[in-house]
This record gives C-alpha cells, sequence and structure tokens, in this order.
C-alpha cells in the first residue's frame, strides 16, 4: 500500500508540475508518509518513476480488456496508444521536463526485457536466432518509441488501433525474419 501511496502522489504531482520540478519531500507530502518510509522501498524520485512506470505497462498488458490478439503482437501497442491518448494532459505537461524522456527510457527498457523473454519462448528447443534476442528487443521497442513520438508530435492523427496496425505490420515481418521463421523477399 505505502508504493501504491507514493505512485498515486507522484502521478498526481506529475498533473500540476513537470517531473523535473518535483521533489521527494513534495512527494512523501502528497502521500502523508515520512521520508524514511520513502527511502524504505525507493531508492530515489527515479525509482519509484520506474517501478510507477512498470505498473502502468503490466497494468496495460494484463488488465481488463487485454485479451490474445487475433494475430501475433509484440507488444500491446493499442492499449499503449490509448493510455496516452487518455492522459495526454500528462504527457503534455512533462514534455517541457525530463518526465517524457524518463517515461521513453524506461518504457523501452521494461519492453526489451519483456520482448526478449516473450520471443525466447517462442523459439524452438535449440533454435538459435538469426539476430541476437536482445538486438530484436531493442529494434522493436526502439520503433515503438520514435513511433509514439511521431504520433504525439503530429497531434494523434491515427487512432490507437490504426497505429497498433502500422507497427505491427512495420515491425512483424523483420522480426520473423530475425527469429529465422521467414526468409528475407
Amino acid at each position: 500500500r505505502t508504493r501504491d501511496a507514493l505512485h498515486q502522489a507522484l502521478f498526481a504531482l506529475m498533473r500540476e508540475k513537470r517531473y523535473d520540478a518535483i521533489t521527494v519531500q513534495d512527494i512523501i507530502d502528497r502521500a502523508n508518509l515520512g521520508r524514511s518510509t520513502f527511502y524504505a522501498h525507493f531508492v530515489d524520485k527515479e525509482d519509484l518513476a520506474s517501478y510507477s512506470l512498470e505498473q502502468i505497462l503490466g497494468a496495460l498488458v494484463h488488465g481488463p480488456g487485454a485479451s490474445a490478439p487475433a494475430r501475433p503482437r509484440l507488444i500491446a501497442t493499442a492499449a499503449l496508444f490509448e493510455h496516452v491518448r487518455d492522459q495526454f494532459s500528462l504527457f503534455q505537461m512533462q514534455m517541457r521536463g525530463r518526465g517524457l524522456d524518463l517515461f521513453f527510457e524506461r518504457g523501452q527498457a521494461y519492453w526489451n526485457q519483456k520482448i526478449e523473454q516473450d520471443m525466447q519462448t517462442h523459439l524452438a528447443p535449440g533454435q538459435t536466432p538469426a539476430v541476437p534476442l536482445a538486438v530484436v528487443a531493442n529494434f522493436v521497442t526502439g520503433t515503438w518509441v520514435t513511433l509514439l513520438k511521431w504520433w504525439l508530435d503530429n497531434k494523434m492523427p491515427y487512432s490507437p488501433e490504426r497505429m497498433d496496425e502500422i507497427f505491427q505490420e512495420l515491425v512483424w515481418p523483420g522480426v520473423q525474419v530475425a527469429l529465422g521463421r521467414a526468409s528475407a523477399a
């Protein structure tokens, strides 16, 4: 409960001011907790932000409405684009500070790990991918981050569902080749 209270306090503060301007003292004041309690759970503000982002990303993937897609998906991008759209005012506020950079960096690191693990489970026993899985995962998440930035910079011209289709169409064929399931044309 303490971690969740700190998470909620951080995001409430991020709606009011830039991430860079938020201090640990602001967070503990908002959560009505002591400094020692904060440091018993987190190393610093960035550690809390990473935890918070992982909670959000995990909820988007495993939460209500998360179902098995009709065709293979690398990331639940539709849910991620929807979340960004629904929280756009928060993202706008953070665009002026380091908060959005942190979101992209930590989000990419989170997805790198998840995608690499997921791809490993899809390899046949003893199968070696044509491209190292860490490289493929970084390619996938880097593409998603680039598309998300483009989408935000261009005032979200397509629906989250269409952005998901675009992402999957761009990335899936290359991943198939990297895993050794298809040949390049």
